[in-house]
């Protein structure tokens, strides 16, 4: 019999190590499940982030191992639209807020299968495309309403995502997680396909991986920790990605 006190996941079903998370990951991952409705939720979602992070650093590490090779052979890859943007507060924010919150919600919101957060996903992405059409408008006090229906949006996505946190997943939509997940986790993937401006789609889908191996970590913390926690580990890998471009733009200067 196995000892409670070396084995990496505890009797309450909460890994309790570094290797315990990463496992419980891998096993998400080979079999894409909804919690069971009587299971307890994991009540340390602070470390379960900063565990998947550290995963998620050493996924990242070992893709661009893989990118400088093949660059090292002679290979040249398209560049990326973003590499020349000028680092501004707007894109910083753009960067650690704006991008987090909307794609999570728009990727992941709806992950959980509850029917309220299904409709939170669907108000926002419907108030932020009222929103952008204001903004656009030209027609008299644009500005306000659309300053408005930005704050009505956020406050009525906020509440529905509030209300549904203890409500079940619908049945049909637990039977089908696997198909949601990975679908997500491709558009998820396909979406920064438009970084580049150019090249063959069959040299452009390998270059979006790392979209794809982020998207399946978001998957996992959104539907067994919440969506708060995919939001916070997406802010922390764009930071980390931010950080270490300002980082070689300063030294080859």
């Amino acid at each position: 019999m196995d000892d409670e006190s070396t084995s990496p996941v505890a009797v309450s079903g909460e890994p309790n190590s570094l290797t315990g998370e990463w496992a419980r990951v891998r096993a998400f991952v080979a079999r894409p499940r909804l919690p069971d409705p009587v299971e307890p939720r994991p009540s340390r979602p602070v470390v379960a982030l900063l565990r998947v992070f550290l995963l998620d650093l050493a996924l990242m590490a070992t893709l661009a191992t893989i990118a400088a090779i093949v660059i090292a052979s002679g290979i040249e890859l398209p560049e990326s639209s973003l590499a020349n943007l000028a680092v501004t507060p707007g894109l910083i924010a753009a960067i650690l807020i704006v991008a987090p919150v909307g794609e999570e919600i728009a990727f992941r919101g709806w992950l959980s299968g509850r029917k309220r957060d299904v409709l939170a996903c669907v108000v926002f992405l419907g108030g932020m495309g009222a929103t952008a059409w204001l903004g656009a408008s030209d027609m008299t006090g644009a500005a306000i309403w659309s300053i408005a229906a930005l704050i009505f949006t956020l406050g009525l996505t906020a509440i529905l995502f509030w209300t549904a946190r203890h409500r079940p997943s619908m049945r049909w939509f637990a039977g089908l997680f696997p198909l949601f997940y990975w679908l997500s986790t491709l558009a998820f993937a396909c979406v920064h396909l438009f970084n580049f401006e150019e090249g063959a789609l069959f040299v452009l889908l390998p270059l979006v991986l790392p979209q794809f191996v982020l998207g399946a970590l978001l998957g996992y913390m959104r539907v067994t920790y919440g969506l708060g926690t995919s939001i916070a580990l997406h802010a922390l890998h764009n930071g980390t990605a931010m950080a270490l471009v300002a980082l070689a733009t300063v030294t080859a200067s």
